[in-house]
């Protein structure tokens, strides 16, 4: 891992360079240099863990839900249940737009990041996209339209390793981010409960964890698996860098503001109509 003072100055110059303000971090406690003016942040922590409870999946498609509930249940959000997200989706093709669409409307704060703009048309051969993308191609591209209307941010470019170990360490954030499930896990997969998951499968396959914590000692990420039934559960930085940027998840992450979520608080009271269904 990089220091955390050099963590910090690449990030913002690198926001700088872009002439865009797309800040992937708020200003963490430091000090102005008197050399050259900039500022120098404070020691981070060798490790930090968020408590996140672990919600299990219910089946092999609602990954990405179980892990959006996850989120409810660490900033306070307890009115509501997987199936009540899985109606408001009104599909079982769960794409990272969708969970976008579902936090936006619970008040979470959070920044969504990707390398491409909708449905990468280019993983039609995948085994895990060939029989849903023709239907998803219109449906995810629209809502990718429509997201700056709706007050959905979202940004295009790749997130690095170092970048998130900073974040996690300053302890504002965690993350929601697209995997490929067997680079992730190819050695445990004996803990996975999901009746239809094929582990033997080399393929790409899609799934949602949540990364909640990271040790500098160990170089390994904590995270919530809705798969796994191990409620705890640590990956080493290298897993996890192939495991999100493996062809067909265009390297997905939506940050979560822990501090700005929290003090929004609460969430709307759902009332479900064809109007409140985010893929209508």
């Amino acid at each position: 891992m990089w220091p955390s003072y050099l963590m910090f100055n690449k990030m913002e110059d690198e926001e700088a360079s872009d002439g865009k303000d797309s800040n992937l971090v708020e200003s963490y406690p430091g000090e102005q240099s008197p050399r050259d003016g900039k500022c120098r942040v404070s020691a981070l922590p060798c490790s930090h863990f968020v408590e996140v409870p672990h919600i299990n999946q219910l089946y092999s498609w609602d990954c990405g839900l179980a892990c959006v509930l996850m989120v409810f249940r660490t900033v306070g959000i307890d009115s509501c249940d997987i199936q009540t997200l899985a109606e408001l989706c009104c599909t079982n093709s769960i794409w990272t737009v969708d969970l976008a669409y579902l936090l936006h409307k619970f008040s979470i704060s959070f920044s969504y990041y990707t390398v491409t703009f909708g449905a990468n048309p280019n993983y039609s051969g995948e085994t895990f996209y060939k029989e849903q993308l023709p239907n998803d191609l219109v449906r995810v591209d629209t809502l990718f339209q429509k997201a700056l209307e709706a007050g959905i941010r979202i940004k295009f470019r790749s997130v690095s390793q170092e970048e998130i170990c900073f974040l996690i360490l300053c302890g504002k954030y965690i993350a929601i981010v697209l995997v490929d499930q067997y680079k992730l896990s190819p050695s445990c997969q004996d803990d996975v409960f999901i009746p239809d998951f094929c582990g033997s499968n080399s393929d790409y396959t899609g799934h949602y964890v949540i990364i909640c914590g990271y040790d500098t000692a160990t170089d390994e990420f904590e995270i919530r698996d809705p798969a796994c039934s191990r409620k705890h559960e640590r990956v080493s930085s290298t897993c996890l860098e192939e495991a999100r940027k493996s062809f067909g998840t265009d390297e997905d992450l939506l940050l979560i503001s822990l501090k700005k979520s929290r003090q929004q608080g609460g969430s709307p009271s759902i009332q479900l109509s064809p109007n409140d269904k985010i893929n209508s």
